[in-house]
């Protein structure tokens, strides 16, 4: 699941052979499984994942579960996954591809066959998570769903991530990032009023259902450590994307109405939106009547709180048309820059709006070190975004490496400690 790939000329597509392994032998010992990262922040080592995935909320499940030192194995068809061939393409690789499957490795399985569906199980059984992004139904006809699965491995860990969920009226469909977000209500409340549908820029949908899907595995982890069961986990992208308009839904159940778009502006609170100044755009976010006189304060007007129309955060997002005409009057005397400046002195939320290259090089992005250096299967070196959360004061150190087609296919057959701690 995941946008549209993008419309592109032929291309040679490269593929990998089928791993010709065995089951992995019980009876013979391999080298342990080295997690990324330290002691302090590899929370998963000694957990090993599969994962049967393409495009981007299942691969991006699996890459956070590898951040925190997880073993991920990622079975792909002959041909790969198809964001392999997503542009910007760094010498062939797709940075796309790149950015959500670090830290993994990949065998090639052709699951169209008995041979190919057989080391999927046994790559399965011998793992504590299994990830799917298929359509509802495909891994049962293959024989890898979770009803094969559960009474030969009862821990195990099976998570399903679908358009729709595995049972109701609309399971058998498939879903994009845009179409979840036209169904779930998003794109209503997404863009200018009266304006045409817009989708957010941000993949949300396949992003949100990722997170969601590895928040469920690492809560169930808890359980299967504490010496219970496994179980199977389905994570409908359009339940999810749902889920995360808590704000949206809440305001229809109070209301009995459709929530409305707004553009950049706020439906219960003002100032709180982008702002067009003398020389480019920024944003404020006055939530409390504290904030709010610091604005007038910044912009020379103390007496506008003892408008009636402004006197308080309901009252002003009555309002905001008229507020919004009173602030850019005031606003078009000076740049973004300045203005941003001016409010940040004063304690008020202020931002411009950045481009992701200013986003990349702010101060603060270095402080957090969310660049991370990566480097390409083809030797290409690049950069990428790591773990964006910090653990006992350390950033979590990650493997940036993605996998190179089949990269685990030949050699020994993919294993881990067992003896690690579980």
């Amino acid at each position: 699941m995941g946008d549209a790939p993008p419309e592109q000329g032929p291309r040679h597509v490269p593929r990998c052979r089928a791993a010709s392994r065995p089951r992995p032998d019980p009876n013979v010992s391999a080298a342990p499984y080295q997690a990324a990262g330290s002691p302090t922040t590899a929370l998963l080592a000694g957990v090993r994942v599969v994962e049967f995935c393409q495009v981007a909320a299942g691969p991006f499940c699996g890459q956070l579960l590898a951040d925190f030192g997880a073993e991920v194995i990622k079975v792909e068809p002959l041909e790969g996954d198809a964001m392999r061939q997503w542009p910007p393409l760094s010498a062939g690789f797709s940075e796309n591809f790149a950015a959500v499957n670090r830290g993994k490795r990949s065998i090639c399985l052709d699951l169209k066959t008995e041979a190919g569906r057989e080391q999927a199980r046994a790559l399965a059984l011998d793992a504590d998570v299994v990830v799917e992004n298929n359509r509802p139904g495909v891994m049962e006809r293959l024989g890898l769903g979770w009803s094969w699965f559960a009474p030969r491995k009862p821990a195990l860990i099976y998570c399903s991530i679908s358009a729709f969920g595995q049972d109701g009226p609309r399971a058998s469909e498939g879903g994009f990032d845009l179409t979840i977000q036209a169904a779930s209500g998003v794109m209503s409340v997404t863009g200018e009023p009266g304006g045409a549908p817009v989708k957010a820029g941000v993949p949300l949908v396949d992003f949100g259902a990722g997170l969601y899907a590895a928040y469920s595995i690492t809560a169930m982890l808890t359980r299967v450590r504490a010496g219970g069961p496994g179980g199977h986990i389905d994570v409908p992208m359009f339940a999810t994307t749902i889920a995360m308009s808590a704000l949206q839904t809440s305001e229809y159940f109070g209301t009995g109405q459709n929530p409305r778009k707004l553009g950049s502006a706020h439906p219960r609170n003002a100032p709180y939106q982008a702002y067009r100044a003398r020389e480019g755009w920024f944003a404020i976010a006055a939530g409390n009547n504290r904030l709010w006189r610091l604005v007038c304060e910044v912009v020379g007007d103390p007496d506008w709180p003892n408008d009636p129309r402004f006197a308080n955060p309901t009252q002003r997002a009555a309002h905001q048309d008229a507020l919004r005409a009173l602030l850019e009057a005031r606003f078009a005397e000076d740049d973004a820059a300045s203005w941003v400046q001016r409010f940040a002195k004063a304690g008020v939320p202020a931002a411009p709006i950045n481009g992701y290259a200013e986003a990349l090089a702010d101060p603060q992005a270095q402080h957090l070190e969310l660049v991370q250096p990566m480097e390409l299967p083809n030797g290409v070196q690049t950069r990428t975004v790591g773990c964006p959360v910090r653990i006992d004061g350390q950033i979590v150190r990650i493997n940036t490496r993605p996998p190179a087609l089949g990269d685990a296919s030949d050699g020994p057959a993919p294993s881990i400690n067992r003896d690690a701690p579980r």
